[in-house]
């Protein structure tokens, strides 16, 4: 044993010594810490907060950095300016993924929109996911799901009242049950197959898989250290669940005959794989890793925003005020928000705006691999160098923000500056090729379940609990959620049912 790892140890020093003598053989890279051997800069990134380690970083050696993470050459950016020159003038140069272990066992060897390396595949499902599953007709005719599940979500969180109530717990199953019923037309909800599935815990594992910052993907050559971790028995595990749940959904699917007005996200994409392009034909695992790509992405990140949304707001009840004057002054009357009424909602919309840039729901966007040298602020990056936008200090940058600590949402006010991709001090979407297209899905989930919450509710903390002893610690992952969930006591305003009969 003592051999094996000696000869690990070896081979190691050699290929850091390699590595290290042809880098400095390259011309001039960004400023770097001091490199220990074989690990690199590995400890000064960490797992639990890699983002707070790579701000500590680009604050004492500048917004671009280069590290040595193992044996993968990296370069991380953390300021609007420079992460305009990655995600936009060197935009198509830096439009490929690393090859992620993890990614290539949930997502059938990488083969969905997120990880999918860059190429002819890639453009051909980024294609059919802009036409065919995410375009304005296809999220419009969506709507009725969204106004039940946010009816249902209401219904739960009143039936607490006089008690509290876990508002992090009813957001998540929010977030679930909408991304259910548009991708596979049918509700896994609280209870009944949610539990059998085991939803909740395929969710955390994936998240946790997914994170980006697992040492072994910094040793490719080093595949058993996979092994060694566990990691590799935990995504054999989640993965072979995840297969299992959706093959049913596809049997079912296939063996249905859904008229156009109720096609869900499956219905569409095995319309897509019969009446396909014979070159570039959609395998039933490309459809499987495309499903898990919208189901994941969709869930943690609308349930993320909305439980920072409503933990900033009980922790600034003057904003909270302000925001519930608004939307119950432009209602009226009306019990029940439409999503016609949300271009009025300024103030509202500056809050959700100020939540991304505080609380962005992926802190370091997915990783991006060059395919060729590129010239970034004078310095050459060779290729196959990984990049990382450090989309949390970039919200947080003075250079960006005045008091950028604040939660001010009055800063967007009057403000041009959005979330799409074209305003590189707010990129909680990315931008670029490899933005996301999900966005006008997920803005009209977030902001019509925020309206009727503010509306339909008075809120307040427990008896007893103050802003000071709420636990805001964060658990990182490729997404980043509260550790502690929110408890708090919902006032209906209305004492009437909203006129829906939706059972929670």
């Amino acid at each position: 044993m003592l051999f094996v790892f000696v000869s690990i140890f070896i081979v190691l020093l050699m290929k850091f010594l390699f590595i290290d003598k042809s880098r400095k053989r390259r011309s001039n890279l960004p400023p770097s810490p001091p490199i220990i051997p074989i690990i690199g800069n590995l400890h000064q990134v960490g797992s639990s907060s890699p983002h707070l380690a790579l701000q500590t970083l680009a604050q004492k050696y500048g917004p671009i950095i280069f590290l040595q993470l193992g044996q993968i050459p990296t370069v991380v950016v953390s300021s609007a300016r420079l992460a305009k020159e990655v995600l936009k003038t060197h935009d198509l140069a830096l439009s490929s993924r690393p090859q992620l272990f993890s990614a290539k066992y949930l997502f059938y060897n990488c083969t969905d929109i997120a990880f999918s390396p860059y190429g002819d595949y890639w453009r051909h499902i980024r294609k059919i996911c802009i036409l065919e599953l995410l375009s304005a007709r296809r999220v419009q005719s969506y709507k009725c799901v969204r106004e039940e599940e946010v009816a249902r979500l209401v219904h739960r969180v009143k039936g607490s009242y006089p008690g509290t109530t876990d508002l992090s717990k009813m957001l998540g199953l929010y977030a679930n049950d909408i991304l259910c019923r548009v991708a596979f037309g049918r509700e896994f909800s609280e209870g009944g197959d949610y539990q059998r599935h085991g939803f909740q815990k395929m969710l955390d594992e994936y998240q946790e898989l997914l994170g980006g910052f697992s040492v072994g993907d910094f040793f490719p050559s080093l595949e058993f250290l996979h092994s060694l971790t566990s990691m590799k028995s935990r995504l054999q595990d989640t993965s072979r669940r995840f297969d299992q749940l959706f093959d049913q959904i596809l049997n079912e699917h296939m063996s249905a005959n859904n008229v156009e007005e109720h096609k869900d996200l499956v219905d569409v994409l095995l319309e897509v794989q019969k009446n396909g392009s014979h070159e570039m034909p959609l395998t039933t695992d490309n459809i499987k890793a495309i499903i898990l790509d919208m189901f994941a992405a969709g869930t943690d990140t609308t349930f993320i925003t909305l439980d920072w949304a409503m933990t900033e707001l009980l922790m600034n009840p003057q904003v909270m005020e302000k925001a519930q004057k608004e939307v119950r002054s432009i209602l009226g009357e009306r019990r029940v928000v439409g999503e016609s009424d949300l271009h009025q909602l300024e103030y509202m919309r500056a809050i959700i705006k100020e939540i991304f840039r505080f609380h962005p729901a992926v802190p370091v966007l997915l990783p991006r691999e060059s395919m060729e040298d590129a010239v970034i602020e004078g310095y050459r990056i060779p290729a196959k160098t990984r990049f990382f936008v450090n989309a949390w200090a970039i919200g947080r940058d003075p250079e960006s923000w005045a008091d950028p600590n604040a939660f001010k949402p009055e800063r967007f006010l009057g403000s041009d500056i959005d979330y799409r991709g074209q305003d590189f001090e707010l990129i909680p979407f990315g931008a670029g090729r490899r933005g996301c297209p999900g966005i006008t899905f997920a803005i009209t989930t977030v902001e019509l379940a925020l309206a009727q919450l503010l509306y339909s509710f008075d809120w307040e903390f427990p008896p007893g609990i103050t802003p000071k002893d709420l636990d805001l610690t964060e658990v990182f992952g490729i997404s980043m959620h509260r550790r502690e969930h929110l408890h708090v006591v919902a006032k209906p305003y209305f004492h009437e049912d909203l006129g829906y009969n939706k059972q929670a």
